[in-house]
Parts: C-alpha cells; structure tokens; sequence
C-alpha cells in the first residue's frame, strides 16, 4: 500500500475504523481512485494523521496540517454549529479539523491540549474553553504559547493571554433584549443565567443591571437582584426561572436557548402560559430553536462570522503574519419570534 508508520505498513483495518468507513473506501482513497467524497476523504487522511501514519507524497501536498478545535460538551447545539463553520472554513484552506469534545469525567482541556501538541498540530481553536472562567490559572496558555503552538479563542477573554479572541457582544445583547421587554410593558425582568465565574456571564450581568437602570426606574442593587445563577441546561433554566417567577418576574432572559426551555417548563408547570403570563427570551439561535412551542425570541450569536474570523486569525498566526493580540466583538441580533408578548394586566403566580 505504500503507507508506512514507525510501527511499520498501515493497516486498512485500523484506519478504516478511524475514519468510521469500509476497507475498500481507504484504499480507494490512498490510490487517488474516484467514486469518493470529499468528506469521506478528509475523514481518512485525518484518520492517517491521527495514527501516525506517513501520507502517499501525492497526498501530502493537498493538506496544510492537523488543526485542533477543542470544545465544551455538544448537549448544546450552539457548540456544534460553530464546529460545523470553523471545520468547514478550515476545510476549504486545505487543513484537517480535529474535533476534541470535552465530557463529564472524560477528557479534560488540558489533556486535550497535550494529545494535539504531542500529534504536531499546525494549530489550536478553543471554544468557550478555560480562557472564559475567571478563576482559572490561564498559564496553561502562556506555556502553550511558549512552545511555539498558535492559537485562537473563542468567547471568554482574559488580558493574561495574548492571543486573538472572537467574542460575541454580551452587553449589547443584554441591551437589546431588555429594551424589547420593556418596550412590551415589562419592568419586572429576571436574568437566568450560569456560574459567575465566567467572562460572558460576568458581562451578560454589567449589561443587564446597566439596562434595567438606564431604561426602568430601577437600581443597579434591585437588578442584581432579579438575577438567578444555575446550569446553562433545560434543567438549570428551569430552577433559575422558578426563583424569579416567585420574584414576580413577567419576563425572563435566559443565558442559553437551553435554559429558556427550562423557563418555559417552569412557567407552565405553574399554570402560566408564555408568552401570555410570561414573556422568555433566549440566546444563541441554534439551529433547531424555530421548531420549540412556541417558537423561541432569542439572541443570535453570529456563529458564521464568528468562526470565519477565528479561523482567519489563526491562519494569520501560522503564517507568521499574526493578527493582532485583541478582542474581536460581534454583535448579536434580536430575533423575535412567539416566546415574547405584551404584558398582562395581572400578574399571575
């Protein structure tokens, strides 16, 4: 076959169980044959890669390199479109994406980070990674950066590391969806969100107290305290919205699309319909928020954008051009769909 690793020949077996293909499309593939897709193709090359085994010289020039792309777990459909765009920009430039998924209790980042370091990536994407918790040692990216592997972040921004990060504008979306509430009639508004200790909450919640006190009669004390911290899951939205429905919230903003859902059960688990009692706003705009009942107003985070632009930087650090050690902000859209409504007279508990 002409493929040789230190362990010596490649085995078809191994390699067509790496890519998750038959024997005959790795041969097909590593003999230049048709008949496959391009897809496909990627799969075996990157299988190849992976397991240490040398490309066919006419092979080798098609691929630019292994590029890491280390995400949080893929519950929350947010995650895996925006692994969609970067693996597919990265694609089209002629490298080979490497998903890593972390999981409870399986791999952590750092081991991550290791495996594609030891496996010569050209390169390294984190997606809402460590770099967004403010509690974190974020050396682990000063000694990443100190042996020599370029890389970009993705929401979550620390000034102790300098690198290219690609955020979405969290106080801006915090502005635009306490504007729409309270151009509804809503003033009792609730912000259910995640953990403190993370960068995009921590401005989710400037933005948030800054709105209720510029567009309501409202402190910044009496805004804080119509937030309510739990998981960003259907579970977490669900326990937050309970605490500020008991608050007599009549609109919730929600950290995730997720977490909306949970706020939407909560409302109906108390007799309350939404948007009639309850007005709920989410945030991400993953692909299948249109299909939830009722459909979701959501913030939409411009995953597109977004990951052409990390992307973009990052090949502009592999190719010694590095782009510039700064925060790039995109600003999300409001997209108002049947979740949001004008306030009710009453307020229902």
């Amino acid at each position: 076959m002409g493929v040789e690793s230190a362990g010596g020949p490649a085995r078809l077996a191994d390699l067509a169980a790496q890519a998750g293909v038959s024997e005959a499309t790795v041969s097909r593939v590593l003999n230049g044959k048709a008949g496959v897709s391009p897809t496909t193709r990627q799969a075996v090359l990157a299988a190849m890669d992976l397991l240490g085994y040398e490309r066919p010289p006419r092979l080798r020039e098609r691929s630019a390199g292994l590029v890491g792309l280390i995400t949080p777990e893929l519950g929350n459909p947010i995650f895996p479109a925006l692994a969609q765009v970067i693996e597919q920009v990265l694609t089209s430039r002629g490298y080979t994406p490497v998903l890593c998924t972390q999981t409870p209790g399986g791999s952590t980042e750092d081991q991550l980070t290791d495996l594609l370091v030891e496996r010569g990536v050209t390169g390294i994407v984190f997606v809402s990674g460590l770099h967004a918790d403010s509690t974190a040692d974020m050396n682990r990216y000063v000694k990443l950066a100190g042996r020599g592997v370029p890389f970009v972040m993705i929401n979550g921004y620390t000034e102790k590391v300098s690198a290219p990060f690609v955020s979405t504008d969290d106080r801006a979306a915090m502005r635009l969806a306490v504007s729409h509430l309270v151009e509804l009639g809503h003033e009792r508004i609730g912000l259910a969100i995640g953990p403190r200790r993370f960068v995009p909450v921590l401005r989710k919640i400037e933005g948030f107290v800054q709105s209720m006190r510029t567009l309501l009669p409202c402190t910044a004390e009496q805004a804080e305290e119509l937030v309510a911290h739990s998981l960003f899951t259907v579970e977490g939205g669900q326990a937050a919205a309970n605490s500020l429905l008991d608050k007599d919230c009549t609109a919730i903003v929600c950290g995730s699309d997720l977490m909306a859902f949970g706020a939407i059960r909560a409302a109906r688990q108390r007799g309350l319909s939404v948007p009639q009692d309850v007005s709920v706003v989410g945030f991400d705009d993953s692909p299948l928020i249109v299909f939830a009942d009722p459909p979701l107003t959501t913030l939409r985070q411009p995953v597109e954008a977004m990951g052409q632009a990390a992307v973009g930087a990052l090949l502009e650090e592999i190719g010694g051009t590095p782009a510039p050690h700064a925060e790039f902000v995109f600003l999300p859209e409001l997209v108002v769909r049947g979740s949001t409504g004008a306030r009710s007279r009453t307020v229902s508990r």
